[in-house]
């Protein structure tokens, strides 16, 4: 701020002592004030917004703005839609919150990522990570394979669904990874294991396991494993048994169950 008034009280003996003379300044419009980073209005759930607010002036956070506005003007599409983007914060109030599963960023073809980490919208079929996921719940738990890949049934019972990267461009995966969604899905989860007690975090692969720095192991519960994906899935995801041991840890704490079917 000292250097704020310092830039204008300097312009302002100049461009007195130019009048004094007869003269002004050809272009005084070049003279502006230097202004602090402006807190946008980020349309999201009212007690993510209260709980995140101090992140939406943070210098990062214009940046992502500022990126994927200049995206958008060289015509590249950016999944999920704008209305979308803060999909899990608006489904999942921070008083609901009881479970996070954490994905690495939005899925990149047309019609497939709105804003919940691994589900997709109805009417898309489930990507194979996700059919992933329903076999373990069906081996785990007894629950029947759903025929669509829409989570968001979980999501409003308080299963945080977090990608760490909220946008990607089409086609290009962890196109967004390094434009500062990291810096926002960190301090989320920091928040959480700040401001919550007892929540169970589910971290799939080294990716995702290497947000448990950001958590507080003496009062939540981390559930780690390989992803889902084909690729490593049958490395130690299926047989978990994450689902029975989230809701095993929610009922000892006197918190209702998830109900996983959808």
């Amino acid at each position: 701020m000292q250097a704020v008034v310092f830039v204008e009280r300097y312009f302002a003996v100049h461009i007195k002592n130019f009048n004094l003379c007869g003269l002004k300044p050809e272009r005084p419009e070049r003279f502006e004030r230097l202004e602090r980073p402006q807190t946008m209005d980020v349309k999201i759930e009212a007690s993510w917004k209260e709980l995140l607010n101090e992140e939406f002036s943070q210098p990062y956070f214009q940046n992502i703005r500022l990126h994927l506005k200049t995206e958008k003007q060289q015509g590249k599409i950016i999944y999920p839609p704008g209305s979308q983007i803060f999909n899990a914060f608006n489904t999942t109030p921070v008083d609901k919150l009881k479970v996070v599963i954490l994905g690495q960023d939005p899925y990149h073809g047309p019609g497939q990522a709105h804003g919940l980490s691994f589900s997709v919208p109805p009417g898309v079929p489930p990507p194979p990570s996700l059919l992933n996921i329903f076999k373990e719940l069906r081996d785990d738990i007894g629950i029947e394979i759903p025929r669509h890949g829409n989570l968001t049934a979980w999501a409003m019972q308080g299963v945080f669904l977090l990608n760490a990267s909220l946008t990607v461009r089409a086609a290009e995966p962890m196109s967004h990874s390094k434009i500062g969604w990291a810096e926002f899905t960190n301090a989320v989860i920091r928040k959480i294991s700040t401001e919550k007690d007892h929540v169970v975090f589910m971290l799939w692969g080294k990716f995702a396991q290497e947000k448990r720095t950001l958590i507080n192991e003496n009062k939540h519960l981390i559930l780690r494993s390989v992803h889902p994906s084909p690729l490593s899935a049958h490395a130690g995801f299926m047989g978990c048994k994450h689902f029975s041991k989230a809701n095993a840890w929610l009922i000892k704490y006197g918190i209702d169950p998830i109900d996983w079917s959808l």
